[in-house]
């Protein structure tokens, strides 16, 4: 059963913010590609429905690397890359939502998942 729940995020200084609709009881994914194991990423994957940008827009830096398909964005004031963009495997438009950027969020409480990006 699927538990969504409302989340505001953002990054560090605060420019970047967003809401997010989201079901934490779901694995989260620690992944070990390079870009996430540099930036202790831990990530969540939610439809673009339910993300909505507040604030910040102008402030993102998008990074693309390797098959250039995600778009890494990081605060170009804070640094902090609290989401990214991308498609899922089925094509549809997605979120990667960096949970550690999520308001009032327990990593002690979440299922954590490995992932070898690294190998893909």
């Amino acid at each position: 059963m699927t538990e969504l729940k409302s989340y505001e995020g953002g990054c560090h200084c605060g420019k970047v913010r967003y809401s997010v609709k989201i079901d934490l009881s779901q694995p989260t994914v620690s992944c070990n590609c390079s870009i996430c194991q540099k930036t202790g990423a831990l990530l969540n994957f939610v439809p673009v429905e339910n993300f909505t940008l507040k604030s910040g827009e102008k402030d993102l830096t998008d990074y693309q690397f390797n098959k250039k398909v995600i778009h890494h964005l990081f605060c170009s004031t804070c640094g902090v890359r609290s989401f990214a963009r991308g498609f899922g495997p089925d094509g549809k438009e997605m979120r990667a939502i960096n949970v550690r950027c999520l308001d009032g969020v327990s990593l002690d409480d979440l299922k954590v998942m490995k992932f070898n990006g690294r190998d893909r």
